[in-house]
């Protein structure tokens, strides 16, 4: 047991958004390395806007772990190696979406780099408790009655500010 203060600690942020149903049927056909470049571009510039308004820089080095869509749990993880500014020791974020019938459960693991094994070692257990109850599953969804989002599986990885310039 270590404390939330100590240096090898990591955490879970989570969250629900209550976007509508997110369709997965374009999940197969996304290209997750011309994402990533797309990605690396768009953080490059907000990057460029926190350094302007006194924050230290931030860029994506990379893929920590590539992008997975089970579609048969209508689950996603990926994570991210980021990098704040001349820091030698980069930050891992990894994330997992749970798709359901009116939104998306994030959840979200913020850790270094040195812990993806770790972290990778209990992405299976997390995933197996994250479920919507019947009536809310992905499922469940009703196209006469239920709103859809306005966006797909390729932001849910991009982030909503991508998501709004098309992808």
């Amino acid at each position: 047991k270590s404390s939330p203060l100590a240096r090898d600690a990591w955490g879970v942020s989570i969250e629900y958004e209550e976007d509508g149903y997110v369709s997965d049927e374009n999940a197969h056909d996304i290209n997750y390395d011309e994402l990533l470049a797309d990605m690396k571009e768009g953080t490059a510039e907000a990057s460029q806007e926190r350094v302007a308004a006194g924050y230290e820089s931030i860029s994506l080095v990379g893929w920590a772990s590539k992008p997975y869509y089970d579609p048969k749990t209508h689950k996603m993880h990926w994570a991210k190696e980021i990098q704040f500014g001349d820091s030698p020791e980069h930050t891992l974020n990894y994330n997992i979406r749970v798709l359901g019938r009116q939104g998306v459960l994030v959840l979200n693991f913020i850790a270094s780099m040195p812990q993806l094994n770790e972290i990778k070692d209990n992405v299976g257990d997390v995933l197996a408790m994250t479920n919507f109850d019947e009536g809310n599953r992905y499922e469940d969804f009703n196209p006469d009655i239920d709103e859809v989002a306005a966006y797909g599986i390729g932001a849910l990885v991009a982030g909503k500010v991508l998501a709004k310039t098309g992808l």
